[in-house]
């Protein structure tokens, strides 16, 4: 993958991540997008943040319970640490520090 195929991925995933997270308006999330990162801020303040990382061409997700590396996996990322791929690990961190179970990127 060259530096415009991962630009390209990166902003096609975090528009759709965006647009999900949109979607969970009753959850009082506050949504932040500036400069390649995407910061969620939950109603107890916590935030978690995806951020492009295109040196190691990786999307890196830091919520409360940890720091998380995810690489290009054919059509979707996945984390080199866990194993789930980013609607998996992102749906799980924001139910973690929203305490209500929700999906993203389904």
């Amino acid at each position: 993958m060259n530096d415009r195929e991962f630009e390209d991925a990166v902003d096609e995933t975090f528009a759709n991540l965006e647009d999900d997270l949109d979607e969970l308006d009753e959850h009082d999330i506050d949504i932040d997008s500036a400069g390649g990162i995407l910061t969620v801020t939950c109603p107890d303040a916590s935030q978690i943040i995806f951020s492009r990382q295109p040196a190691n061409r990786e999307i890196w997700v830091a919520a409360r319970s940890g720091g998380f590396h995810l690489a290009r996996d054919g059509d979707g990322w996945t984390c080199g640490t866990t194993g789930e791929s980013l609607g998996a690990l992102s749906s799980r961190v924001l139910t973690e520090q929203l305490g209500t179970p929700v999906e993203v990127l389904g």
